[in-house]
């Protein structure tokens, strides 16, 4: 028997799923329309996958930090990166543990 539940949720009261839109994290294997799993308990570290808010609205990056510099890093090279400057507020809203996926299958006669 596979819990759902048990295998992708460590903290019930701190965890939250979003899906994902776009295909800015396509090379950490995040693709449109896949569900995360997003847990708000863990303090985020660089090299995080994250949720964050930035200028009022959400996006999926991975955080990186140099020094006092705090970087938001997409995985496509189609896009780029969102640095954050002295006086701007980075809103973290949870570290990414966990995604599920939909498979698309063709009708088959």
């Amino acid at each position: 028997m596979i819990s759902l539940d048990e295998d992708l949720i460590m903290h019930k009261t701190a965890t939250f799923f979003v899906r994902a839109r776009g295909n800015s994290m396509i090379g950490a294997g995040i693709n449109e329309g896949d569900m995360l799993v997003v847990d708000r308990s863990i303090e985020p570290t660089s090299g995080d996958i994250v949720i964050a808010a930035v200028d009022g609205s959400l996006t999926v990056k991975r955080l990186m930090k140099r020094g006092t510099t705090v970087t938001l890093k997409p995985e496509n090279p189609r896009y780029k990166e969102i640095e954050f400057k002295e006086g701007q507020v980075l809103e973290v809203w949870g570290v990414v543990i966990s995604l599920t996926r939909k498979l698309k299958f063709r009708n088959v006669k």
